[in-house]
């Protein structure tokens, strides 16, 4: 059989989180219209086909969008990014359809052209931008020289089909990584945790979002059968902490709502989600606080 890792890059909201969800097939990374939602190097698996014998495996790893860092965190993400270049079997470079070509995208450009490692040019977005926006995105990033170009839209799922079929030409024989009924190897603990921020960011302006990060400190099925989930919410600022609670905790209290309900539709399970809320002041800017809190270099 084939069988590879795939990492998935770009800048920040390009929609690569959204395009790895679609190719699973089931939600394995949270998706915002916020930029540098995504924090981790997230796996993502296909195995194809469906039924029958496996013949290909595609192991996607969503990436946080590359950008000029301003934190210590930051610098963390963009170096976890350039690891798994290295890792590679192929790279799916994302650009946004409706966003003219940038010094960002070209300096993407120059970074995954990794000595015997395969490009696919992805430009997404199709359904919302222009024609013309299209064939120009085309036109400059075939000056790349990349292995294949696909526009589709990640959200629609129109041209996925595509993009599989161009993956499997490209990866190298290798065994089956994973069973074939697994869609990602995110611990429990890590997904929750992801499905509780992503319920807080659109509700959360400006500069927030970015200073929230959660972190789920036990899981423990009770007698009674209901799995009890501790997660603490941490900002930088005891102003931060109020708008996060809300007035009178009410958007807490809605955020926690819904993360629980998807909790429970994934885990097929009754889940109690305890959450809390804690200032680590200017932690993005600390190592040592980013190490306890899970972004280890």
């Amino acid at each position: 059989m084939r069988s590879g890792f795939v990492t998935v890059v770009g800048r920040p909201n390009v929609g690569k989180s959204t395009l790895v969800n679609g190719l699973v097939g089931s939600k394995v990374s949270i998706t915002s219209s916020r930029p540098q939602t995504t924090r981790n190097a997230i796996r993502g698996v296909v195995t194809l086909p469906v039924l029958g014998e496996p013949e290909y495996q595609i192991v996607l790893i969503d990436t946080p969008g590359l950008h000029k860092p301003r934190t210590s965190l930051g610098e963390r993400l963009n170096k976890l990014v350039y690891g798994t270049l290295a890792e590679a079997d192929a790279i799916v470079f994302v650009l946004d359809a409706t966003q003219d070509i940038g010094p960002g995208d070209r300096r993407i450009a120059e970074r995954v052209k990794v000595p015997g490692t395969a490009v696919i040019l992805v430009v997404n977005k199709v359904d919302v931008a222009s024609r013309s926006q299209i064939v120009a995105q085309l036109a400059e990033a075939a000056e790349w020289d990349f292995d294949a170009y696909v526009p589709l839209s990640a959200l629609t799922a129109d041209g996925l089909d595509r993009l599989v079929g161009e993956l499997t030409l490209l990866l190298p024989e290798g065994p089956l990584y994973f069973p074939r009924d697994v869609r990602t190897d995110q611990p429990e603990q890590l997904l929750i945790g992801e499905i509780v921020r992503e319920k807080f960011l659109e509700r959360l302006r400006e500069e927030l979002p970015h200073s929230l990060t959660v972190l789920v400190r036990e899981m423990e099925e009770r007698e009674n059968g209901v799995l009890y989930v501790d997660a603490l919410l941490v900002v930088e600022r005891e102003s931060q902490k109020g708008i996060v609670i809300g007035k009178g905790g009410d958007l807490i209290a809605a955020a926690g709502r819904e993360a629980r309900r998807e909790i429970e539709a994934l885990l097929g399970t009754r889940v109690f989600l305890d959450l809390r809320v804690k200032v680590e002041k200017d932690w993005q800017r600390h190592p040592l606080l980013l190490d306890r809190l899970g972004f280890e270099e």
